[in-house]
């Protein structure tokens, strides 16, 4: 495509910045970066219609972790490790609230449970033990206790069937995903930074002076480059390791009477779902095909569809009528081995990067976004 004068002029000149992604970390990087240099000129580039990976295609869960995720991730990191963890979940969160607010990310504070079915005994029992260590750990991160156990079974709470014992986890809550994204493009655009769709980024090289970067729609250059593009962000980051996975999810139609209000966890986090409004969401199940979900490929698979369908009838809407709406995937990114540690570093001289937010874009986004425009203003 050749540009015109003034297109080069408004777009593409004396660029200071140019963020590669347009999802909630590559546009609060934008937004924390204008603010602290106003006059900066900042361009975000997107290859999607909408932001690619999982901004615009997660199930809108505001969650800091399980009891039994937790627990899991304990046996590979430190104590430490995982209260700074959660803690910049928490944190990532409330700045998030800050930024747009409750009306427009949609946000419900509906507390969240942890569910656990007959199968589950082990990791019951574990979390039951463990509680009280939990929340005495993570009492630095929140104003009240991180988990309580609910006394009530699962079937008296909400209809539920097959499992055996909840834990509440009441700082949690439901965003509206569309609304959140929608009004942080309204906010960037407000202040001055400049968004374009349908521009994929092939190859960027830092050339000292200046960047490069090999698009579809040209050549483009600027000062500095942010890759803010998570589980797709290993073809533009050779030296570092990004692992995608693909999350997919469903959304039924309409259902009368629908028992439950919130959003569950079972087996440490693998499998999800939330009402929005009268309707089930339901998401998860990679970890049992996990070879074939390590894909940027954008697209539900029947064998994956067909097992979250038998569950949700099995366990959440047992003995009811309903059927599936929509249906869709995203793509989160984690490390080698399923490490869920933020990627946020300086790999050449120019290029900063932003990414590997292990399936908690929606906690962590924002906090990742003000850390990645931080290293680049120095």
């Amino acid at each position: 495509m050749t540009l015109s004068y003034w297109e080069k002029k408004v777009w593409f000149n004396a660029l200071d910045l140019v963020v590669v992604g347009s999802g909630l970390v590559g546009l609060t990087t934008a937004l924390f970066f204008k603010r602290r240099s106003p006059r900066s000129k900042v361009l975000v580039i997107e290859r999607g219609l909408l932001p690619y990976g999982a901004s615009t295609r997660n199930a809108g869960f505001a969650c800091y972790g399980s009891p039994s995720e937790l627990l899991d991730d304990l046996e590979q990191q430190t104590e430490g490790e995982i209260i700074e963890r959660v803690r910049q979940r928490y944190l990532g969160f409330a700045k998030l609230l800050e930024l747009l607010g409750s009306d427009h990310l949609g946000y419900r504070a509906t507390g969240g449970h942890e569910l656990f079915r007959a199968k589950d005994a082990e990791d019951r029992d574990r979390c039951m033990e463990q509680l009280s260590h939990l929340n005495e750990m993570l009492q630095e991160v929140f104003p009240g206790p991180a988990f309580r156990r609910n006394k009530e079974s699962p079937k008296e709470l909400w209809g539920f069937k097959g499992f055996t014992d909840a834990i509440e986890l009441p700082h949690e809550g439901q965003i509206d995903t569309g609304k959140c994204m929608q009004n942080l493009l309204k906010l960037c655009q407000s202040e001055g930074i400049l968004i374009l769709n349908n521009i994929e980024v092939r190859s960027i090289s830092d050339q000292g002076a200046q960047v490069e970067l090999e698009t579809s729609q040209g050549i483009f250059h600027t000062r500095q480059v942010a890759v803010c593009t998570n589980g797709f962000a290993q073809k533009l980051l050779k030296d570092e390791v990004i692992v995608p996975a693909r999350a997919q999810v469903f959304i039924s139609e309409k259902i009368s009477g629908i028992p439950f209000d919130g959003i569950f966890h079972v087996h440490k986090g693998y499998y999800y779902f939330r009402n929005v409004g009268d309707r089930l969401l339901m998401g998860g199940g990679r970890h049992l095909f996990r070879a074939e979900e390590r894909s940027t490929e954008i697209q539900t698979t029947a064998t994956l569809q067909k097992h979250l369908e038998q569950f949700a009838d099995r366990h959440i809407l047992p003995d009811r009528q309903w059927r599936i709406q929509d249906s869709w995937a995203g793509i989160m990114g984690f490390g080698s081995h399923n490490e869920k540690g933020k990627l946020v570093k300086r790999t050449t001289p120019n290029v900063v990067c932003g990414v590997r937010l292990g399936g908690m874009g929606i906690a962590i986004g924002a906090h990742t976004g003000e850390e990645t425009a931080a290293l680049l203003l120095g």
